[in-house]
């Protein structure tokens, strides 16, 4: 089947957005959360085969230079099929000048180093719930030893 791009968030089902989101891992929050996040961000792509959501992703940014790469997930059904490969390129052409940053799970590196990421030396966050996001951090090093 055609897969169709859609790059905005009219009758999108929500709900369907954060169930995909808790199935593939990833962190997924109540229906109206991820609504707003995704209507106030910069760029948005919802992938469909027929009238069925099997993908998405979505970045913020300035629009000049840096981008970011949110929530990018494929149904576990539909994945190796390029589908994620096409949502992230249509949020990248939107953003043509842009540098990107993004996080992952585990595991899945090998894809966006086929698309062209590269790991960084100086990556750091502050999560909001660290507990939650454990699996994402490492262990600082002591400038000491």
């Amino acid at each position: 089947m055609k897969l169709k791009i859609k790059t905005d968030c009219s009758d999108v089902d929500w709900p369907a957005v954060a169930s995909l989101l808790k199935r593939v891992g990833m962190a997924h929050y109540e229906p109206h959360v991820h609504k707003r996040a995704f209507e106030t961000s910069y760029r948005t792509v919802f992938a469909y085969e027929g009238s069925r959501m099997v993908g998405f992703g979505r970045a913020i940014s300035d629009g000049e230079y840096q981008g970011a790469i949110y929530d990018v997930a494929v149904l576990p059904e539909a994945q190796g099929r390029g589908i994620g490969t096409a949502v992230v390129k249509a949020i990248m052409q939107g953003l043509p000048h842009c540098n990107f940053i993004l996080y992952t799970n585990p595991g899945a590196e090998g894809f966006y180093e086929k698309l062209g990421f590269r790991s960084m030396k100086t990556g750091m966050a502050l999560f909001a719930n660290p507990e939650a996001m454990e699996k994402f951090t490492v262990k600082s090093i002591d400038p000491s030893s």
